[in-house]
């Protein structure tokens, strides 16, 4: 158990980019880390989620994703804002292997 705490504060830290406080400000600091605590609840939550339809392309069986996988996987891939008929749309590419577990985890959440 020990291991796993010292994971999560890793990851928090060098995943998150938090490893240096940008304030000499005691408030700022503290408003930072609360932003970034929930910022990574959020990124937990998707990772979770994430696995629970096997429609990721995975090799692998695992129980938990690290944060910096979510961000890279989920996160930070290409798309564009689409403008017709009066609505917008998000539009992803096709090639994209992690399109539809996104699509999964956006209809999941968006009743939030």
């Amino acid at each position: 158990m020990h291991g796993t705490i010292e994971q999560f504060h890793s990851e928090i830290k060098s995943d998150m980019g938090i490893e240096k406080l940008p304030s000499g400000k005691f408030n700022m600091n503290y408003l930072i880390l609360q932003l970034g605590m929930i910022a990574y609840n959020i990124l937990r939550m998707i990772g979770q989620k994430s696995l629970d339809v096997d429609d990721t392309p995975l090799k692998t069986k695992v129980f938990r994703r690290r944060v910096r996988t979510i961000m890279q996987n989920l996160i930070y891939f290409a798309s564009k804002i689409v403008s017709h008929a009066r609505k917008k749309y998000m539009k992803i590419s096709r090639e994209n292997i992690w399109a539809n577990t996104f699509k999964r985890l956006e209809m999941c959440f968006s009743n939030f």
